[in-house]
C-alpha cells in the first residue's frame, strides 16, 4: 500500500481497502510538557505503535488526534487542556462515523497514563449503544500482557517513534529539561512528592484516584540529554527496534481475529439470547 494513514489516502484507496478488510487503528494522544521531548511525544509514540500494528495486521491508521485530557501537567503552559467528558464525546462521534464507513474492527491506542479515563468509557458506551465490540489498548497494560519490559525501553521508544514517522529532527538537542546532573529521576520524584494528593494515587489506576497537579512542569518525565545527532540516532535506532519487538510480542493478527470473533459471539449468542434486554437493540 502507498500509505496506511487514512487521511493521506484518496477516497478510492479507502474504498478499495474496505472491500477486503475493516480494521482501523486510532492512536489517541495528548499535548503536554514532556521533559526535553516535544509536547506531542506521547501522541507520536501512540501513532508509531499504531502504524506498526496496522502493518502487522493489514489495517489503516486514523491519526492526528493530539488534544485530550493531560492530567496534572496542565501547570505547564505548553500543555493543552481537554476535559475527560469532552474527549469522550469527540471520540464517540469518530467511532460512530468509522462504523458507518465500514470499519467494524476499531482499535484505540494510547501511551499516556490518564488516557484510560477518556477511552475506556467511550469504548464501553459505544458497545452498549451499537452492540459492536471495539478494542482499547493502553500501551502500559498491553506491555504487561505481552510480558514486555516497557519502562526500560520507554525513552528509546519515545525517540524512536519520531524516526518511525520520519520526524526524528523534531527531537531537539541540548535541551535544559534533559536528564542531566541537576535534573534526574530523583528530582522528578521529589517534586511529585510535594503534593499530598500523590500519596492517594495508589488506590486506583493511574490518575483516576484523586485530582492533583505536578509541582513544576519539569517534574513530568525526565528525558535523556541528547547532545549530538549521533546520540539521537542511536536512541532512535534502539527505540525502533523496541517498538518492533513490542508489536511482535503482542501478535496483532491474533488480536484482531479475536476481536472479530467477539463481534460474532455478540451477534449470534448474546443478542440472540438477551436482545430485548440490551440497550441499542431495535425491536
Amino acid at each position: 500500500m502507498r500509505t496506511r494513514f487514512l487521511s493521506k489516502m484518496t477516497n478510492g484507496e479507502v474504498e478499495e481497502y474496505l472491500d477486503r478488510n475493516d480494521i482501523i487503528y486510532v492512536p489517541v494522544g495528548v499535548t503536554e510538557t514532556h521533559g526535553a521531548l516535544p509536547l506531542d511525544s506521547e501522541t507520536v509514540l501512540a501513532e508509531a505503535i499504531a502504524l506498526k500494528m496496522a502493518e502487522a495486521s493489514d489495517g489503516l491508521v486514523l491519526h492526528n488526534l493530539p488534544y485530550f485530557f493531560p492530567g496534572g501537567t496542565i501547570i505547564g503552559r505548553g500543555t493543552i487542556q481537554m476535559s475527560i467528558k469532552d474527549g469522550m464525546a469527540y471520540l464517540d462521534k469518530i467511532a460512530k462515523s468509522l462504523l458507518k464507513q465500514g470499519f467494524r474492527r476499531q482499535v484505540y491506542i494510547t501511551s499516556h497514563g490518564p488516557a484510560h479515563m477518556t477511552v475506556s468509557g467511550m469504548v464501553r458506551d459505544f458497545f452498549d449503544e451499537t452492540n459492536v465490540p471495539i478494542l482499547y489498548m493502553d500501551v502500559l497494560k498491553a506491555a504487561e500482557a505481552a510480558k514486555f519490559n516497557l519502562m526500560d525501553a520507554f525513552h528509546d521508544m519515545s525517540i524512536g517513534a519520531y524516526k518511525v514517522l520520519g520526524r526524528l529532527e523534531d527531537v531537539p538537542l541540548n535541551v535544559p529539561e534533559s536528564n542531566s546532573v541537576t535534573y534526574d529521576v530523583q528530582h522528578m520524584l521529589a517534586g511529585m512528592g510535594k503534593n499530598p494528593g500523590n500519596l492517594l494515587g495508589k488506590y486506583a489506576y493511574q490518575s483516576g484516584a484523586v485530582g492533583s497537579y505536578f509541582d513544576a512542569p519539569s517534574d513530568h518525565m525526565a528525558t535523556p540529554l541528547l547532545k549530538t545527532p549521533e546520540e539521537r540516532e542511536a536512541y532512535a535506532d534502539a527505540g525502533v527496534q523496541a517498538i518492533n519487538e513490542f508489536v511482535k510480542a503482542l501478535d496483532m493478527p491474533t488480536i484482531v481475529e479475536t476481536l472479530r470473533q467477539a463481534d460474532v459471539y455478540t451477534k449470534e449468542n448474546s443478542l440472540h439470547k438477551y436482545g430485548e434486554l440490551l440497550q441499542g437493540v431495535k425491536a
